[in-house]
């Protein structure tokens, strides 16, 4: 038997804990997830990322930005392993990650210490529907407790966007980030500026493009994709502007390098079209072409980090 509570009713009966965010994306193409976390302080997703990397599970790589956990996971189930010292050292780990009628399951496991944050700090977090928990659940001293949290499937879309400013006036970075902040849709994840070949001849002045990424409802996303048309239309300064919008989590190898030698390479819209329609990303002129290769080349570059506002070593 088991018994349900909604993230309100798990702060009342807990109290008030640390966890302010979490969010499930899912690429069921690619049978891949993200389970984004975000706490009050760093601590304690510090030592959520090390014991969950520990016990293995559905978790395939973690990365940590201030205060939020990103998870990437695999979707199904794998047996989690704290180890033989485990009622030392306690341990914390996620064992599943499942699509169930349209909503993510996700099942958790903590040992000691560990299962006050699967029972009580994580279930009370904003875009946690409810938590499932089994009648004799226990959190804290030596007990081994496990939940399992349903959160809505959100799918990510990233918005690329190039050429919407003049020489005198405007910035493409400087508008993407107001577009996003603006957008009643969806789940704001991620700004990214990416530099490209400083000798474009189509340049303004920098050379770079943007693009901004979402969480949001499947259902929603022709509202999202709609919103960033208007927005962009009414606000950009240029007679060249183009968007570009992709929908999951992972791209082709190829097509990532494609992007990068956009830092170095003159290309053609030609090219930059046909790489588009290849890897499922949907180009739309907003008042013209020359920015689609911009727009496209940002998709790209998106999941680089650091490297996506880099200038080609051959500039250097």
């Amino acid at each position: 038997m088991s018994y349900v509570l909604t993230p309100k009713e798990v702060k009342e009966r807990y109290g008030s804990m640390f966890c302010r965010g979490f969010c499930t994306i899912v690429d069921e193409k690619n049978n891949i997830a993200k389970v984004v976390e975000t706490c009050t302080a760093r601590g304690p997703v510090e030592w959520d990322l090390v014991n969950r990397k520990r016990a293995g599970g559905v978790i395939l790589n973690t990365h940590l930005d201030g205060c939020t956990l990103t998870m990437s996971t695999f979707i199904g189930k794998k047996e989690l392993k704290f180890g033989p010292s485990s009622a030392e050292l306690g341990g914390q780990g996620l064992e599943s990650l499942t699509i169930i009628d349209g909503k993510v399951h996700t099942v958790w496991k903590g040992i000691g210490g560990a299962s006050i944050g699967i029972g009580a700090c994580l279930p009370q977090a904003e875009g946690i529907i409810k938590t499932i928990y089994p009648d004799n659940f226990k959190i804290g001293g030596a007990h081994t407790a496990s939940v399992e949290i349903i959160t809505p499937m959100l799918i990510r879309v990233i918005v690329g966007i190039d050429d919407t400013d003049t020489k005198e006036r405007g910035a493409s970075w400087a508008m993407a980030m107001d577009m996003a902040r603006k957008c009643p849709y969806g789940k704001f994840l991620e700004h990214k500026i990416i530099q490209l070949n400083p000798r474009s001849p189509n340049k303004t002045t920098n050379c770079c493009s943007t693009a901004v990424a979402f969480a949001i409802e499947p259902e929603n996303t022709d509202c999202l994709v709609e919103f960033c048309k208007k927005f962009i239309t009414e606000n950009t300064l240029s007679d060249e502007t183009a968007m570009a919008v992709f929908k999951g989590l992972k791209f082709s190898e190829s097509f990532v390098d494609w992007c990068l030698r956009a830092k170095s390479t003159i290309y053609t819209l030609d090219e930059a079209i046909k790489v588009a329609e290849s890897n499922d990303v949907e180009v739309t002129y907003i008042t013209g072409k020359k920015g689609a290769i911009g727009a496209i080349a940002a998709i790209g570059c998106f999941d680089l980090g650091i490297k996506s506002a880099e200038i080609s070593k051959i500039f250097e």
